[in-house]
């Protein structure tokens, strides 16, 4: 208490308490910096040394999902069925803080139930497994409509669209639906407009060094079907539908679709384009 009093009572050569308190204020600043700057550094380091992140998965507190949920993501995703019980968790705390973080809006009468809000969820949690930074502020609400809908961006009907300047992504119902179905014909509404989000996202590192890695290997898959022998070898398999052909950007987001929902196929027909989407995404299916 003495010497308390003496540092409070400005003695010549004692620096007062204020300032003292700024210094340490100011020496933790730095030193937090120095930490962030540091393990980013590390965690660019790593990635280009393994082509994946350092951490995938770590939740101090993970979020769960009502018991029915979990029967509805077993019999309707394919891709949980075959996830290990400790990355089962890790999906729902994705799903759950997705479906937390963004609004889901019906649009003509459309009253979007939980299932719903489950399903589009799964379907974004899918897509970016493998991505540390999951969640994007790049929209913040999902509009549904029943069927088909007049844009108001385009202008013209669509069945699903990424309206930036609005923050949103928009969808059929009914064809998102349809596109649940895996025995269908790898056509997944959902995978391929959210893949567009995804792209902007990795484009504007908006996903940390994992959307780097995703951007790297969006140009390296470019590249690879500028190719002329490779792009004769992809439309000579027969695989992919042809609206992948439209552009760049689509043909990436229907090879996304169809490794998520016929990954054997896809591995047996185009080996060395699947190995560089499975980087992309950081996701390889275990043996």
């Amino acid at each position: 208490m003495i010497i308390f009093n003496k540092i409070n009572s400005g003695l010549p050569g004692m620096i007062p308490t204020s300032q003292i308190i700024v210094f340490v204020f100011l020496g933790l600043m730095v030193t937090a910096l120095v930490f962030y700057l540091s393990a980013k550094s590390a965690e660019s380091a790593y990635l280009l040394a393994f082509r994946k992140p350092a951490v995938v998965h770590f939740y101090p507190v993970k979020r769960t999902l009502p018991p029915y949920a979990g029967i509805l993501l077993e019999n309707e995703f394919r891709f949980y069925r075959d996830l290990s019980d400790e990355h089962k968790a890790y999906f729902q705390h994705r799903v759950s803080t997705f479906m937390k973080r963004y609004k889901f809006i019906g649009r003509d009468g459309l009253d979007v139930t939980d299932e719903m809000k489950l399903k589009i969820s799964a379907t974004w949690v899918i897509l970016t497994f493998g991505l540390r930074h999951y969640l994007t502020d790049l929209f913040n609400v999902v509009v549904l409509y029943p069927d088909v809908y007049r844009s108001a961006m385009a202008g013209s009907y669509n069945f699903a669209e990424f309206n930036v300047p609005a923050g949103a992504v928009v969808f059929s119902w009914r064809h998102f639906e349809a596109g649940l179905d895996f025995s269908a014909n790898s056509v997944n509404l959902g995978l391929h407009e959210f893949a567009h989000v995804v792209h902007t996202g990795a484009m504007s590192k908006n996903f940390g060094a994992a959307g780097d890695m995703y951007a790297d290997m969006y140009a390296k898959i470019i590249a690879y079907i500028l190719v002329d022998e490779n792009l004769i070898e992809i439309v000579n398999a027969n695989y992919f539908r042809h609206y992948a052909y439209k552009n760049e950007r689509e043909f990436v987001a229907v090879a996304l679709e169809y490794f998520f929902e016929t990954p054997e196929e896809f591995s047996q027909k185009l080996p060395v384009l699947y190995d560089m989407v499975a980087t992309m995404v950081n996701y390889k299916k275990a043996a």
